[in-house]
């Protein structure tokens, strides 16, 4: 499955403009999600890809919208991402599957943002050992009960001796 981002701006027009109107969508997917302090309701159409985008993009049968809207944290949210595949399933299946996957790139995301990974040039081992610390590191601060990785960072980088008790902490039970 590829996300059509708005850095490719006429495929993600070709998309979009399949979505509008009163067409008809063949294929629709709904869910909802109230959990940690989100209450969204997520809403998948699928259509068969035109052949213009077919074409150029070989491989793709399907084009997929996914918009999300609801509250995150008591504020509005509201998102539509789009994206071509050549998966041949459910659109209750494509809808997992793309949660699943935001789900992993804004742990990505986190680590860019706050870690500035994608920034870094190890190679061999180096970058699994890099990835490994990064990886430790942003579980202890959750461990340490920091929402805010950002807070966490700020909270430890010059205070060794905390550091070192985050990772002498024993977990909740439950927790890992």
């Amino acid at each position: 499955m590829l996300t059509v981002k708005g850095n490719q701006k006429t495929l993600h027009r070709q998309i979009s403009s399949q979505f509008q109107g009163k067409r008809k969508i063949p294929f629709v997917a709904t869910d909802h999600e109230v959990a940690h302090g989100r209450d969204i309701t997520w809403m998948l159409r699928v259509r068969q890809a035109p052949e213009h985008i077919s074409e150029a993009w070989i491989g793709t049968s399907w084009i997929v919208e996914v918009m999300a809207s609801g509250t995150r944290d008591g504020k509005p949210f509201q998102a539509t991402h789009l994206f071509l595949t050549s998966l041949r399933t459910t659109p209750e299946a494509l809808l997992q599957l793309v949660r699943g996957r935001w789900s992993i790139e804004g742990w990505h995301w986190i680590r860019d943002t706050q870690l500035h990974e994608d920034a870094h040039r190890y190679r061999g081992n180096g970058a699994g050992v890099i990835a490994t610390l990064r990886t430790a590191a942003l579980n202890l601060l959750r461990l340490a009960g920091f929402r805010s990785i950002r807070a966490g960072i700020q909270a430890v980088m010059h205070d060794i001796k905390a550091l070192l008790a985050m990772a002498r902490r024993r977990p909740e039970p439950g927790l890992g």
